[in-house]
């Protein structure tokens, strides 16, 4: 039996990965970017805000006089102006005045801070007409700048306001809204396409006979790419036939711009990825076999077409093992051609800090990625990862976790007890019930 060769660690096939040039640069309506990774720094072409405003209801004031003010030695100052939300006032502040102001009024001129109103209360003076003009007691001091967004506060006028590579949140949509950006750059999204392989694979609407499986892979695949932000194309399924398997890959990399293969990456006498893709025109073997479990199996090219390189994933055929090097390096590899720089930072993804449930063993030299579910316990002020444990042929340990665990390759294994970073497999608004 012929052995894997060219077996890399997780580290090495990352920085292959990452030799992969980002795609293209679009430019797409602000409200369609959502979710899409920004191409070029945003320069904001103003102040934002454009001068100092109120973030509080109550009197616009200098900060000096009310130095001391307390509950039992309230300060006394003169109200002499209004400022409504879409009316600044002329009237300068000068020593012992202030002026009423709404939330998102301008500070006038001479005022350096906010008291809120509900540490004031108007003395004698006039309100009719719903201005306040006259004494005003304060209990309150306040420091300069206190309840004010400073003039550029937000953004300052030819300064950086959203840096390349980041993936934009509907918070940065309201700040490219606020700087009056109508479009922005981007960078294109993946075209992914999904091929499975093997004899014994039929389609999910058949019923299948002792040896058949239906073929999980695909939508799974599928769906996962879907939710990176990429498109997903389908290229349905193949036989173990040479001639069969290369027609459906050079077909395949016609329409996309990675392709994603699951099964026939191993060493069997049926494993046929290795040689197809090897006789594919301006095609490199990057790596047969990767140190990490689940997913050993991996085979990664380079296809050079067109003047673009395009990337094969021989994922495992195993639905577990193919969806875990997803998560690691797949999804990473895509959202890295939109353009996000920090995609395979393990360190910059959102953890969820909890502590072993039970002792795990490991092998030194390959990575391990734990599939774990969250459980709360009354010992514990952190949820529990509890390993799901079980071959990676079966789905259900992949149903019911919550989330991976990374043993490092140096490491024998983790100890009960022990704090870990869980990497989510959930999205926002699923969050299981061990964090609820």
């Amino acid at each position: 039996m012929r052995s894997f060769f060219q077996v890399l660690s997780v580290a090495e096939v990352v920085l292959k990965l990452t030799s992969f040039p980002p795609l293209p640069v679009e430019t797409v309506p602000l409200s369609d970017a959502l979710g899409r990774v920004l191409a070029a720094g945003v320069t904001a072409d103003e102040d934002l805000p454009l001068a100092a405003r109120s973030s509080m209801d109550g009197y616009a004031v200098r900060a000096e006089d009310l130095f001391g003010a307390g509950e039992l030695s309230p300060a006394y100052i003169e109200c002499v102006a209004q400022v409504s939300v879409d009316k600044p006032t002329e009237r300068a502040i000068g020593p012992g005045e202030c002026a009423s102001i709404v939330t998102g009024g301008i500070l006038p001129e001479g005022a350096d801070a906010v008291v809120m109103v509900e540490h004031t209360s108007a003395l004698e003076g006039d309100e009719s007409g719903g201005v306040v003009t006259g004494t005003i007691e304060v209990r309150r001091a306040v420091a300069p700048g206190e309840h004010v967004m400073l003039r550029g506060e937000d953004a300052e006028s030819g300064s950086e306001a959203l840096s390349a590579g980041i993936r934009l949140r509907p918070q940065e949509i309201g700040l490219l809204a606020a700087l009056g950006k109508t479009e922005v750059p981007v960078g294109r999204l993946p075209r992914a396409a999904v091929l499975s392989t093997g004899d014994e694979v039929i389609p999910i609407d058949q019923k299948p006979r002792p040896g058949q499986v239906r073929d999980v892979n695909s939508p799974a695949l599928a769906a996962m790419i879907a939710r990176a932000g990429a498109t997903p194309i389908s290229l349905g399924l193949v036989p173990d036939q040479e001639a069969a398997l290369e027609k459906a890959l050079r077909e395949g990399l016609e329409q996309c711009d990675a392709l994603f293969l699951s099964g026939g990456s191993s060493i069997g006498v049926r494993d046929l990825t290795l040689a197809v893709v090897s006789r594919l025109p301006g095609a490199e073997i990057l790596a047969h076999g990767v140190a990490m479990r689940p997913g050993k199996p991996l085979v990664l090219a380079r296809v050079e077409q067109g003047g673009s390189a395009k990337a094969i994933f021989g994922l495992p055929g195993q639905v577990t093992s193919a969806q875990v090097v997803m998560h690691v390096l797949g999804l990473p590899f895509l959202r890295g051609l939109m353009g996000d720089t920090a995609s395979f930072s393990w360190s910059r993804r959102a953890f969820v800090p909890a502590v072993m449930g039970r002792n795990v063993a490991s092998r030194q030299g390959r990575e391990d990625y734990v599939r774990i579910r969250l459980e709360r316990s009354s010992k514990q002020e952190l949820p529990v990862a509890q390993p799901v444990l079980g071959p990676s042929g079966l789905l259900r340990t992949l149903v019911e976790a919550d989330g991976l665990v990374r043993i490092p390759a140096g490491d024998e294994g983790l100890y009960e007890g022990r704090k870990v970073a869980v990497c989510p497999l959930w999205h926002p608004g699923e969050e299981p019930e061990g964090l609820s």
